[in-house]
């Protein structure tokens, strides 16, 4: 193969794989109980409007995943932490409910 080829090739291979984000962890069914258990309390879900806290509804528009993900942690802003009230898989149940609002 030439080395032209090859460069092709490479940069087809890199532009496919970044085409398609990476699969979502989680279950966004289970999600969605975690959801009405622990934060419905405070965040409505389909919609913007303020309960206690934010309306979530097109949340992963507003936020990346990593800082979602941080302030389910360790809370802020009146938000309790829940990094010890949610096990990784719950989390990321919820996460995966949550980019569907």
């Amino acid at each position: 193969m030439s080395a032209r080829l090859i460069l092709v090739a490479s940069a087809c291979a890199a532009l496919c794989s970044c085409s398609h984000p990476p699969p979502v962890a989680g279950d966004a069914a289970q999600g969605q109980a975690t959801f009405r258990a622990n934060c419905a309390i405070c965040h409505n879900a389909d919609s913007r409007d303020r309960k206690v806290g934010p309306g979530l509804k097109s949340l992963f528009q507003r936020a990346p995943e990593a800082s979602i993900r941080a302030k389910i942690d360790h809370g802020g802003n009146g938000m309790p932490p829940f990094a010890g009230a949610l096990t990784p898989p719950e989390k990321d149940d919820l996460i995966a409910y949550l980019r569907t609002l």
